[in-house]
């Protein structure tokens, strides 16, 4: 949609992610990333803090937000990308508050200092559905990413698009 903030950010778990669901079913994760700039004092010879960093509240929803509560920890880097959000509130004692929200699309551990292993998740099946398909040979149980790749040499991969063998990353 046109007039959305699209933004990415990159910083620390404040706390650890809380998964809910709503009255329809709709699982929901909230979480608050912290991103404090660092900057090298050259006089010191040391790393430094910036004095204010930026606490951002974080939603994710459905298969993502179950996803992240079970990935991820209190204290993890990661990289979050979404959509920016303005809310306006008044508060128990009367005063009118305004906060900035992450409507979160992507969410994942930053590699810059740590190293992940991804497991592909089957996508809103039931455990029991997905055994019975593992016992019928649809789903090998050695590779889960070897799930209905499309033929003619593309790979999705598990990451939101197929990619043709040509196409530059």
């Amino acid at each position: 949609m046109s007039g959305e903030t699209v933004i990415t950010v990159c910083g620390n778990l404040v706390d650890e992610p809380e998964l809910r669901w709503t009255p329809g079913g709709a699982a929901v994760a909230k979480f608050r990333v912290a991103s404090v700039p660092r900057t090298f004092n050259k006089d010191t010879q040391q790393w430094e803090d910036a004095k204010d960093g930026l606490f951002l509240t974080c939603s994710v929803w459905r298969q993502a937000a179950e996803n992240a509560a079970e990935s991820l920890q209190k204290g993890m880097r990661v990289i979050v990308q979404g959509r920016l959000k303005q809310r306006s509130y008044e508060d128990r004692e009367g005063v009118k508050r305004t906060v900035y929200e992450l409507d979160v699309e992507e969410v994942g551990p930053s590699l810059k200092n740590a190293t992940a292993k991804v497991t592909k998740a089957a996508s809103g099946q039931r455990p029991e559905v997905r055994e019975a398909a593992r016992r019928q040979g649809a789903v090998s149980a050695e590779d889960p990413w070897a799930q209905g790749a499309p033929a003619g040499g593309q790979q999705g991969g598990g990451w939101g698009g197929g990619y043709s063998d040509a196409a530059p990353f």
